[in-house]
């Protein structure tokens, strides 16, 4: 930590169209409360979308922008260049492939300005080729599909990612935590507990921490073997374990999780594994552009014919339908 920083940081935050709200007001307000505690202006930014009309976030607030991704180009060869860049989006990011803001993205990469992503924004960063071995975060319901569409990148079910000058988080509030990170970096761990105060926060979260609820208190069950078997579920998507396989993980008998899971869960082991296997193939339609064939692979489906069955008569529709529907309302 350097206390002694007296260089102000220009931070620019390119809105693309349904970007997360939350994502992008927890990264800004941290840094206006810094300024405030530090009584300058230590950190300045402005907000620019693609075209420089205003940024449409996806609760359907509009947020009026200083200008356009042209307008930020010219600005590179002044004294209002960026120090970092932050790109903040939110649902169908895998529809937005703009061909001018991943070239920016390379040439600001290549100038020594920090590159930053929020909530989805890691798609748009590993599609414009930063994320080639690189350690990122990404919103946990994107995972699936991001790790399928991008092997190179090294994805993490983390809060936030910094590696070297790219900076990565998950969205939500994690935008807060990264930028206390980045504020305690700049300013030490005093100015960091006043913004915490100040944001009724009651602590800072470091990057590897949780993105979801622990499963004990997402699922509302306790019991240890049952949260074992689930945990070993989740972790085994595309080779499912057998029933033998997962008894003999639990230390318990086949029989015996027959009868837990019916009394815990209400369902059968396998129709509970079935459901999540269903669930991470509707993410992956939802969220990629895998064929259907790929998606029943990724999900442990032996042909695409029995998953689009199986899909059908648990969500009432097809993959290809769900798929349809996404891309209507998107």
């Amino acid at each position: 930590m350097d206390a002694t920083v007296t260089r102000s940081r220009c931070i620019v935050f390119f809105l693309v169209p349904n970007f997360s709200m939350i994502a992008f007001a927890t990264a800004i307000e941290p840094l206006r409360l810094a300024n405030r505690q530090l009584g300058q202006q230590f950190y300045t930014w402005r907000l620019i979308t693609e075209n420089g009309t205003p940024g449409l976030a996806s609760n359907g607030v509009k947020v009026e922008v200083d200008g356009s991704l042209e307008d930020e180009k010219r600005r590179m060869h002044s004294d209002e260049r960026p120090d970092m860049f932050f790109v903040c989006s939110g649902v169908f990011v895998e529809k937005y492939d703009s061909k001018s803001l991943n070239s920016w993205l390379r040439q600001l990469n290549r100038s020594g300005v920090t590159v930053g992503a929020m909530c989805t924004g890691a798609w748009i960063l590993a599609r414009a080729g930063l994320l080639d071995g690189k350690r990122c975060a990404i919103h946990w319901e994107n995972l699936p599909g991001f790790a399928e569409a991008f092997p190179e990148a090294e994805i993490y079910a983390d809060l936030f990612e910094v590696d070297k000058n790219i900076y990565t988080c998950a969205g939500g509030t994690a935008s807060l935590d990264m930028m206390l990170n980045l504020i305690d970096a700049d300013h030490g761990e005093t100015v960091v507990n006043r913004v915490c105060e100040q944001a009724l926060t009651d602590r800072v979260r470091g990057p590897h921490d949780r993105q979801r609820l622990p499963l004990r208190a997402r699922l509302g069950i306790h019991n240890s073997k049952v949260l074992t078997i689930i945990e070993l579920m989740e972790a085994n998507i595309a080779e499912p374990l057998s029933l033998v396989e997962l008894a003999r993980y639990a230390g318990l008998s086949r029989r015996q999780i027959e009868r837990l899971f019916r009394r815990t869960m209400g369902r059968s082991p396998a129709r509970y594994y079935l459901e999540l296997r269903l669930d991470r193939a509707r993410h992956l339609l939802l969220q990629s552009n895998l064929p259907v064939v790929e998606v029943a692979v990724a999900c442990g489906f032996v042909s695409a014919s029995h998953f689009s069955k199986c899909y059908r008569e648990f969500y009432g529709r097809s993959p290809l339908m769900e798929r349809r529907e996404r891309e209507a309302v998107a």
